[in-house]
């Protein structure tokens, strides 16, 4: 597993200073509950979730995590990570998915935002139909926050309705490493997988504990007696493996990942590819200072995509959206973009605005995405988007209609879609280029990226333009108390735009640093193409499954 931390970030300038404090933050939240909690799980004679993870990937392949941030400014920071590690890696050459809790972090118990990564890791399996693998170490539900997890159609029920779903029509093979405690109706999560590994000595799995138990019907009994491996091997039959230690218990989750059955293909492999026409460090200077400032999305885009860079779509007609094709690592993908410069109208108009969308923009999108879903072919959406025209001449030009077939067809397109968000992602522009709701398979966002209905600046026009404009027929100007809620408005907008705000709510699976950006894509286009059918959400059965019939599950 590649350490994507070592030495990147050196850089000056507003992408190299929220590159470091991204890096500060990575390093503690993967600390979980602290070195000394850490130490106490391996005395114990256990790895953490880490370490497991660490060893179950492959050597020197990169590993995408999802949701670190997640909840890390909730709880006094007491949930770092909210107590469970997900993301996706490679294993025996196989993409995968992971899911492990961290005991480190109130012995690995249920957050809500628990439940929230868990759910987006099982539905990036099911989207991408790539194995996924439950290591368990968890004493079941966070009690005092019993009400953000237990109920509800997206609490941890909905977790093994997508184990059920995975196992009976999806096929997703699902693996369970039970390697600590695993409590409640948290035992359904393994008893839904595929197969379900135990661990001599330091797990177990059961309805209840003996506490409960013994509170329950009065018996005593003993952990192991109740629901240890040996128990559940060799007594219950819920359990399919024994193993000693984690070390066997990882090992023979990598021999199960091995016997799987070859997929179709196996997306980009040996692939020949040039590298990109400029490094990623380069990104470091390309972004500027100044976010409203204009700057060159082609030369960003040779950045990413490999050598000979973007082939251009309608490059002259609504040149404000770029589209084209080009490759990320041997990978065809479609490319949109928005170009943040004045451009010049070919029509003899007024000039456009990068990072508008107008009228012609949005059908030359749509027409494009259309294109490349019937070639297959995955699309990359990169976003620095402020959002729709607005005024007499864009309604005139029927922007509505337009702007209506751009979203259909981005939001009805089979092929994958990867959002990577550089700067703004704002207003119904933000929904367009393949906004979260519309379900894209995985969205990334560099440190300076910025999410949110409308800037600051923008959002004090809205709710004081009046006032202000009063104060200014009349000679006058804001007094103390205006300026201050003025100045409290832009500096809240300033907090929930800012990237690692949106990924403490899961809006975005990833902060990214330029470096870390085409390792990144290559292994989430590799994963999204395991699926060739229809990405148009997680539910889609395969032929034969549909209408709810055909199918016996694992």
């Amino acid at each position: 597993m590649v350490p994507a931390d070592a030495g990147l970030s050196s850089h000056p300038g507003r992408m190299g200073g929220r590159g470091r404090e991204l890096l500060a933050l990575r390093s503690r939240l993967r600390l979980g509950g602290g070195t000394e909690k850490i130490q106490r799980e391996r005395d114990r004679g256990k790895l953490t979730a880490r370490d497991r993870v660490h060893l179950l990937l492959d050597p020197d392949t990169t590993w995408a995590e999802v949701g670190l941030l997640i909840a890390y400014d909730r709880y006094d920071g007491a949930a770092p990570g909210a107590g469970v590690v997900t993301g996706v890696g490679v294993a025996e050459g196989r993409e995968v998915v992971v899911v492990a809790n961290d005991a480190t972090v109130k012995a690995g118990s249920w957050w809500p935002e628990t439940i929230t990564k868990i759910l987006r890791a099982q539905e990036i399996a099911m989207r991408c139909r790539i194995p996924i693998i439950y290591l368990v170490d968890s004493a079941g539900v966070n009690l005092p926050y019993q009400d953000g997890v237990f109920p509800g159609q997206y609490g941890a029920a909905r977790i093994f309705f997508y184990n059920s779903v995975m196992r009976r029509y999806l096929r997703v093979p699902q693996f369970a490493a039970v390697m600590g405690p695993c409590i409640a109706g948290g035992a359904y999560l393994p008893a839904l997988s595929d197969v379900i590994l135990m661990v001599d000595g330091t797990s177990f799995m059961g309805l209840g504990g003996p506490n409960l138990v013994k509170g329950a019907t009065g018996q005593t009994v003993g952990r192991e007696e109740l629901g240890g491996a040996g128990v559940h091997t060799g007594v219950s039959g819920v359990a399919h493996y024994g193993v000693a230690d984690d070390e066997e218990c990882i090992g023979r989750l990598r021999e199960l990942v091995a016997a799987l059955p070859a997929g179709d293909c196996k997306p980009g492999a040996g692939a020949r590819f040039e590298p990109p026409m400029r490094p990623p460090a380069d990104l470091y200077e390309l972004l500027p200072e100044d976010h409203r400032a204009p700057y060159d999305m082609l030369a960003v885009l040779d950045t990413v995509l490999d050598g000979g860079g973007l082939r251009e779509f309608q490059a002259e007609h609504a040149a404000e959206l770029i589209c084209g094709t080009g490759a990320i690592s041997g990978i065809p993908v479609g490319v949109i973009a928005n170009r943040r410069r004045v451009v010049k109208d070919k029509r003899g108009g007024p000039p456009r605005f990068g990072g508008i969308v107008y009228t012609e923009s949005a059908e030359k999108a749509a027409y494009f995405i259309d294109t490349m879903n019937r070639q297959g072919t995955p699309i990359l959406f990169v976003q620095d988007v402020s959002g729709f025209m607005v005024g007499p001449e864009a309604e005139h030009s029927g922007i509505i209609r337009a702007g209506a077939r751009f979203v259909e067809a981005m939001a009805t397109t089979g092929v994958p879609k990867l959002v990577l968000t550089l700067n703004h992602a704002s207003g119904a522009g933000y929904y367009a280029m393949a906004g979260q709701g519309f379900d894209p398979d995985f969205i990334l966002t560099l440190p300076t990226g910025r999410m949110g209905v409308m800037e600051g600046e923008s959002a004090v026009m809205a709710l004081f333009g009046r006032e202000l404009d009063r104060l200014k027929a009349t000679g006058q100007v804001p007094d103390e108390d205006l300026t201050t809620r003025m100045d409290e408005v832009r500096a809240d907008y300033d907090r929930q735009l800012d990237s690692t705000f949106a990924a403490a709510r899961g809006f975005v699976d990833a902060v990214l640093l330029p470096e870390e950006l085409r390792d990144t894509l290559t292994l989430l286009l590799r994963a999204a193409l395991n699926n060739p059918g229809p990405h148009v959400g997680a539910f889609v059965l395969p032929p034969g499954l549909r209408g709810g019939m055909g199918g016996t599950g694992s």
